[in-house]
């Protein structure tokens, strides 16, 4: 089924039986039809990068839902924007990119391939938006080609700057595109990675990507695929950042209503399950959809992106991923196990205080970033420290947050093996690594 059909897809009320909570109604981000039915709920929850400062220590905690639906006629699947997007990405946002020795690499080998296949030169002009740190742009850089990141959080947008890299800090829409369009001209390449699920207003963006694109320029978007959030029960990528919760087919359709067309796709291995998309200008037909178009969609569909029960099964599954976590962890415990913790993502937040795991459970959970040390975790106020600090404390396990870095964190901490130390991976599964 296509998705210029979803308008008759399914009826105006619920199938599943399952109360929508709360007494507000919310409309579907793209396509504007109400929202019915239930993805998951997983309560309340603080913002998971506001991290609390020794300062702080003693405040209370804003919290906010975690009630995710999917809309039955485009089948995006979203958060309400429960938080003004300018609360979550501040002066105070504490992920910078740069952190991750194996995403660098990732962006590094983008950069390559891009300039491979598409020529990109000294002449060419690179936009990225959600610039970060310029973990990204700075390959460019080195390779000559000028580029400009678009970065709302100013304390990575500053970072960017020290290393050369000219930043605009605003948040991206159709009025940034046009001040841009007007003061730079159009872009040759327009990319962001994990961003698209960060932005309340999907049709403002999408539509700006429209504007500042060149004529003959390429657009590029990685983001978690839906379809593996799902298969492989990652519930912690849910979080106030992330407004949707995208798939390629309800993308495509996105950016077909704005103009665009995706003509391919890539499987990626980052963050779980991810996919690369490329699209152009629809009046560009120099590079037809291929092949891996059609087979991602015919993918999707298989494993029932137009079933609602495929999308209202999942909160079952979610129930039980915690009482499996907290029934591991309630045993090591009684065994007299010390437990610390490893990184301090978003993710890491959003299981934390699903499952009400606080110091009790983890001593204090490590982290790279200096941004993040000394500082609490939100909501569990577990506190960040150095990852120094587990040489002298020598934990029995590393409870690893940020699963999707596991081997890179397995193999920058395997000195904890020489005193019998493991590692656990929470998800899909709880795992362990010895």
């Amino acid at each position: 089924m296509p998705p210029s059909t979803f308008a008759n897809s399914a009826p105006d009320t619920p199938t599943s039986g399952e109360p929508i909570t709360g007494t507000r109604t919310y409309s579907c981000r793209f396509c504007g039809e109400r929202l019915r039915h239930t993805f998951v709920d997983l309560g309340t929850s603080p913002l998971c990068q506001r991290h609390v400062t020794p300062a702080r220590f003693d405040d209370a905690e804003p919290v906010y839902p975690l009630h995710v639906y999917v809309c039955h006629r485009c089948f995006l699947t979203q958060l309400p924007s429960y938080v003004p997007r300018e609360e979550i990405f501040d002066e105070e946002y504490g992920y910078f990119s740069s952190f991750s020795d194996s995403w660098l690499k990732h962006a590094e080998h983008y950069v390559a391939m891009m300039i491979r296949r598409f020529g990109y030169g000294r002449r060419s002009k690179v936009v990225e938006i959600a610039s970060n740190d310029g973990y990204l742009l700075q390959y460019f850089v080195k390779a000559g080609i000028p580029v400009l990141g678009i970065e709302p959080t100013r304390n990575t947008a500053a970072a960017a700057v020290r290393k050369g890299i000219p930043t605009v800090t605003e948040f991206f829409g159709r009025d940034t595109a046009r001040k841009l369009l007007a003061s730079h001209g159009p872009a040759d390449l327009i990319l962001g990675n994990n961003v698209l699920a960060h932005v309340p207003d999907i049709n403002d963006f999408v539509s700006g990507l429209k504007i500042l694109l060149a004529p003959d320029g390429v657009v590029t978007f990685e983001f978690p695929q839906l379809l593996h959030l799902i298969e492989q029960n990652y519930w912690d990528t849910i979080y106030h950042e992330h407004f949707s919760y995208l798939s390629f087919t309800t993308v495509a359709e996105i950016f077909a209503r704005h103009g665009l067309t995706l003509f391919d796709v890539e499987d990626l291995s980052t963050q779980g399950g991810s996919i690369r998309i490329f699209g152009r200008h629809a009046e560009d037909t120099s590079t037809p959809p291929g092949d891996r178009v059609a087979a991602m969609k015919k993918r999707e569909q298989a494993a029932g992106h137009f079933d609602l029960d495929y999308y209202e099964q999942f909160g079952e599954r979610v129930k039980e991923s915690k009482r499996e976590i907290l029934q591991f962890l309630i045993s090591l415990k009684r065994q007299g196990k010390r437990i610390a913790g490893y990184g301090a993502p978003g993710k890491g937040n959003t299981l934390l205080n699903y499952c009400g795991i606080r110091t009790d459970f983890l001593d204090y959970t490590v982290d790279r970033s200096p941004h993040k040390q000394g500082n609490y975790l939100p909501g569990s106020r577990i506190p960040i420290l150095a990852p120094e600090v587990v040489w002298t404390t020598r934990p029995d396990y590393l409870f690893i947050l940020p699963w999707n870095l596991k081997d890179e964190i397995v193999a920058q901490m395997a000195g904890i093996r020489a005193w019998g130390g493991k590692f656990i991976v929470p998800l899909p599964k709880v795992t362990v690594i010895d």
